[in-house]
């Protein structure tokens, strides 16, 4: 009988500790859980995505903002105040992270310019005066270098195998590269058979002839009007043997009505095929520092030529967002 007891007192005693150590463990399994959850906020208040949050970004913006930017402007984001058109500017579409706040400042000084806008004159450095902050030009990359007023080429540029063209296609003395001369004459001999007739005004200038144009102008017309409509020597694509002055035949087919003639027209169809593109369209002037010229193409190559086309930008922009 007290055998019976002492087993009965023993199983109780155990099933008093079995309880003991469930609830232990219950104990535990809750304050590991709390820990790690409050560990886990701690740590989430931490991130660039809750700070982004609590500055009162939307989630949208904030996911952009870590997927599109360095953690290094992020924290200079996290710095300043709210800015209500940072998403818009980050799903512009040729958006580059490394002028965010060149970006943000332009479009603050410049409110009444379209973020489209904005982008496209930082992008080509177009915020800045004509000739500052001018760099030479990366001209290994040969018919696909940009040339403008902050891209330069050195003065010792060899533009390699220059050729004549024939009375046949140009007005006068009229030169090209190799390269240009091949294209050239098989659009020309091309849009023929479409009755148009293309003929040259102007080609490859040698870096001092071109000195002696802006300088010209600039004395006759002063130095705002050459700025305008010439240019500096070092910063012409007529130096690279990559551009020609295109005009046509027959009345109204010289420089100033040559964007009404069906020559215009057929170049605009087809002069990408062969690797020429318009270089200074009409109403991009504050991009490309120049007046619209109907007449001036470059050369780019037709896949280059055909992909700037596509996109509907100036060469200036394209080059800053693609090749720079």
């Amino acid at each position: 009988m007290v055998m019976v007891k002492n087993m009965k007192k023993k199983k109780h005693t155990l099933k008093k500790r079995y309880r003991r150590l469930i609830l232990y463990i219950i104990i535990a399994s809750i304050v590991i859980t709390l820990t790690v959850h409050f560990v886990k906020v701690y740590k989430y208040h931490q991130t660039d995505e809750y700070k982004l949050l609590e500055k009162g970004y939307n989630a949208n913006t904030v996911s952009n903002v870590i997927s599109s930017l360095t953690k290094e402007d992020i924290n200079t984001l996290l710095n300043k105040d709210k800015i209500s058109n940072l998403n818009d500017i980050i799903k512009e579409k040729y958006f580059l992270e490394r002028h965010l706040f060149d970006y943000i400042d332009y479009s603050d000084e410049n409110k009444d310019k379209s973020l489209s806008d904005v982008i496209a004159i930082i992008n080509v450095g177009a915020n800045k005066p004509w000739y500052t902050d001018s760099t030479q030009t990366d001209e290994s990359k040969k018919t696909a270098m940009l040339v403008n007023k902050f891209h330069l080429l050195s003065n010792n540029y060899d533009a390699g195998e220059i050729k004549n063209f024939s009375a046949t296609y140009a007005y006068g003395s009229v030169r090209a590269t190799k390269e240009v001369y091949d294209a050239f004459i098989k659009m020309a001999n091309d849009a023929k058979k479409d009755n148009v007739t293309l003929v040259l005004s102007s080609g490859y200038r040698e870096h001092d002839y071109q000195e002696k144009i802006y300088s010209d102008i600039v004395k006759k017309n002063g130095q705002e009007y050459a700025d305008k409509y010439a240019a500096k020597p070092g910063s012409s694509e007529h130096e690279t043997g990559l551009a020609l002055d295109i005009l046509s035949t027959g009345e109204g087919a010289f420089t100033n009505n040559f964007h009404k003639t069906n020559a215009y027209a057929w170049l605009q169809e087809h002069a990408s095929e062969y690797g020429f593109i318009l270089r200074y369209p009409e109403g991009k002037e504050y991009l490309t520092g120049y007046s619209p010229e109907s007449w001036h193409y470059r050369y780019l190559g037709p896949e280059l030529a055909s992909k700037v086309k596509s996109e509907g930008i100036t060469y200036d922009e394209y080059y800053a967002f693609y090749l720079e």
